[in-house]
């Protein structure tokens, strides 16, 4: 890739001739989606009628099968097949992984007669309709030999132990600092289990020609989900092509592939025609990926005028027995604060629940919940103001490794959100704000979330009528991923967005690491940016090349593409006359980005910071959301109104952390409590009032070409705090367990005599 010097090279990015880049242009796909045209993955039409799977699944935490009958199961009306792990045709061993650049691993259905967790699919039925395969799911008989769980969290951290090649990262003496530190904190602070409830469940329609399967699926990352089913299938992946077009949602929990994939898959090839498979909603809880409870430990110790002299992070978290998961939950506050003298660090207990696994900001989300409610007690041990005490400790370099910050405006981030907030009206005092019955308080907590360059790939072919194509193995979980496409080619390509055609999500493409990790935009638009630069070097080349070309003969390096144009100052013509005179069969190029050499001589990450205001109901202990703000720095915003979209969406989903998310763990079967959207509490439209964010202008040049970071999961990270510290302010109940639920609140005020 081009050193970051080259990256300064005149380009219509930076120039923003067309203004699109960053222009809040409507979803590309918008329409399909508002119509209910846009083909998600249970929707695709098949090239014959499909059959229908459903899965049976476990009814204990741990154990063994050790008898099943499916003589009823087989019986009834238009069941096609019926498998468990008797009957279910051979896979790969779990882990295995013929090719060396598999992405992922083998990971076969119904493997054998173990039982690791509450919900693990062990029996499959495939019907002609969904209801006699969901009907005779339920009569296939399962008897278990049930052994001793692992399933309480809280009871089982004496079964703690560090992650695997995993150390504390220490710098300095923490201990000895801690010591003689004349203001201290030590404090436990403890967030629960989450589940992701994207809108779509995941689902799989299945069929094969020969010895190659098309699979239309959701997952997010198009080359993990191919590697995956053929590994698993021992097939080569090019057997595979893989399409994941439109996803309903993700947040992490479809970053993996899950049995919908592989059984889809065996069964068409068993039945020799198409078959579709769905998680339900309450498969979904059981069946895919959660967030692992967290219990946080943050000492901190200060001088009186607030530097931090120690500075401690501990994180104990829990993974599924047999997949290992560190929910990496102290690593953020690593390049947060200065403090000469740190300790961070992991304890993992390995527990019979489904598998743990990434949700939106993993680390930061939970993580945040505690360093941020802890400055907070700090502040207010010290006399100081919240944000004061964060700008005292506003590190020079980053406070670990002593490298300098690519980018960091996390002090601009809290004075401009203050500002505009009006922090300077909140009463430092607990309970001394009301109205009415309501007792009122603000709070704000900082937000930190790193930022990635990921290897990528993307196509782009004009034609001859001028139509721009970006073909690129990229996903758009509804973040916005076809839009930026759109907007960065039509951009650098100087045409309008309405002649760009964006085409993702298919394993033949050019691959991109998918959406995850805050990464997706800049990686797939930095591709599709070089890729459009390709472009234009082959357009310029035909231009001054062609002796019937207007530029033919001009200097290259003066060439402009604006208004569907290429010119060289007063000499011009349409790209599409160029392409049709001179290549009229269309010019196809690609591109790719990778990380530049020096990516990793700078500390990169995105900041923000978040300001709410709540009240309390005395009397029942209710904690409403009054009004919040937010103010973020990351990098080029490339759509503000997608960009609003991610990061305000993250702000309301740290109100529901605060607030009302949390999924139990019944001791007595090993399984989530709540298992639909009516029982597990996400906020709704009444929940959330006057909420509101801004971004500050931003380039970080040492990202990547365009100077672009990520936003999807920023939103989240600190926001549960900053709510969790404004409903301290209002009452002086500091509560540590979240979700702050009214019972909580309502005990914190009783044992207060209020």
């Amino acid at each position: 890739m081009s050193s970051v010097h080259d990256w300064a090279a005149p380009n219509p990015v930076t120039e923003n001739r067309g203004g699109l880049i960053g222009k809040g242009v409507d979803r590309y796909e918008g329409p399909l989606k508002v119509t209910g045209t846009a083909p998600y993955a249970y929707d695709t039409a098949a090239p014959s009628a499909p059959a229908i799977g459903v899965m049976a699944t476990a009814a204990i935490p741990r154990g063994r099968i050790v008898s099943v009958d499916t003589s009823a199961a087989e019986a009834a009306p238009g069941v096609l097949l019926v498998w468990t792990h008797k009957t279910v045709p051979a896979q790969a061993p779990r882990g295995t992984r013929a090719n060396p650049r598999s992405q992922r691993a083998s990971n076969p259905a119904l493997a054998s007669d173990q039982v690791e967790y509450y919900g693990q699919p062990v029996g499959f039925v495939v019907a002609d309709t969904f209801e006699n395969a969901r009907a005779a799911a339920e009569l296939i008989v399962f008897d278990y030999a049930a052994e001793p769980a692992v399933v309480d969290f809280k009871a089982s951290f004496g079964l703690a132990e560090p992650p695997p090649n995993e150390e504390d990262m220490r710098v300095g003496d923490f201990e000895g600092a801690y010591a003689k530190a004349p203001v201290t904190v030590d404090e436990t602070y403890f967030s629960p289990i989450q589940n992701h409830v994207q809108m779509e469940p995941c689902a799989t329609v299945a069929w094969w020609e020969g010895d190659k399967v098309t699979v239309h699926t959701s997952i997010q990352m198009v080359k993990g989900g191919q590697h995956a089913l053929a590994e698993t299938l021992a097939i080569p992946s090019e057997h595979v092509m893989l399409s994941t077009r439109y996803i309903g949602g993700g947040f992490g929990g479809k970053g993996q592939a899950y049995e919908d994939l592989v059984l889809a898959a065996l069964g068409a090839r068993a039945l020799g025609r198409p078959v579709k498979v769905t998680y339900t909603r309450q498969q979904m809880f059981h069946g895919t990926i959660h967030r692992p409870a967290v219990e946080m430990r943050v000492r901190l110790g200060a001088q009186a005028d607030g530097r931090l002299d120690a500075f401690a992070v501990e994180a104990t978290t829990h993974c599924a027995r047999h997949a290992t998961f560190t929910e990496h939950a102290a690593n953020f506050s690593r390049s947060l604060y200065a403090a000469p003298n740190r300790l961070t660090g992991h304890r993992l207990v390995k527990m019979d629940l489904p598998h743990a696994g990434p949700m939106r900001a993993p680390g930061e989300a939970p993580g945040m919940l505690s360093l941020e409610c802890a400055m907070d007690e700090l502040a207010e041990k010290l006399g100081i103001d919240p944000i004061e005490l964060r700008i005292r400790n506003e590190p020079d370099v980053d406070p670990e490794t002593g490298k300098p910050f690519s980018v960091r405006q996390l002090v601009r981030c809290m004075t401009e959100g203050a500002q505009r907030f009006g922090w300077e009206r909140r009463n430092p005092v607990p309970g001394q704000v009301r109205d009415g019955r309501w007792m009122v308080g603000m709070g704000m907590a900082a937000a930190i979330r790193g930022n990635f360059l990921l290897p990528a790939k993307a196509g782009i072919r004009i034609d001859a009528s001028g139509l721009v194509t970006v073909r690129q193995g990229m996903t758009d979980i509804g973040t916005g991923t076809y839009t930026i496409l759109a907007q960065i080619a039509a951009e650098t390509m100087g045409t309008r967005l309405e002649d760009v055609r964006v085409e993702l999500g298919d394993s033949d493409m050019p691959p991109a690491p998918g959406s995850g990790g805050q990464f997706g935009a800049a990686t797939a638009g930095s591709a599709a940016f070089q890729t459009a630069m390709n472009l234009r070097a082959a357009l310029t080349e035909l231009a001054v090349g062609d002796p019937r070309s207007p530029l033919y003969g001009g200097p290259a390096e003066f060439v402009t593409f604006e208004n569907g144009n290429i010119a060289i100052e007063n000499r011009s013509e349409s790209l599409a006359a160029l392409v049709a005179r001179a290549a009229p069969e269309g010019v196809y190029v690609e591109g790719s980005i990778t990380p530049a050499a020096d990516a990793r001589d700078y500390s990169q990450h995105t900041y923000g910071a978040h300001f709410a205001e709540v009240g309390v109901d005395q009397v029942a202990g209710e904690v409403r959301l009054r009004r919040m703000f937010g103010v973020f720095a990351a990098g080029r915003i490339l759509n503000a109104k997608t960009a609003k979209s991610q990061i305000t969406g993250g702000m309301i989903w740290g109100v529901g952390t605060a607030l009302t998310e949390v999924n139990a763990v019944d001791p007595r079967f090993g399984s989530f409590v709540a298992q639909d959207m009516a029982e597990y509490l996400v906020p709704v439209h009444a929940d959330i009032a006057n909420l509101d964010s801004m971004f500050l202008e931003e380039a970080d040049d040492k990202a990547n070409p365009m100077g672009i970071k990520g936003v999807g999961e920023l939103g989240i990270a600190g926001a549960g705090a900053a709510v969790a510290n404004a409903i301290y302010n209002a009452c002086g109940v500091r509560l540590r367990d979240y979700p702050m639920t009214p019972d909580k609140v309502l005990g914190g005020l009783l044992a207060k005599g209020l």
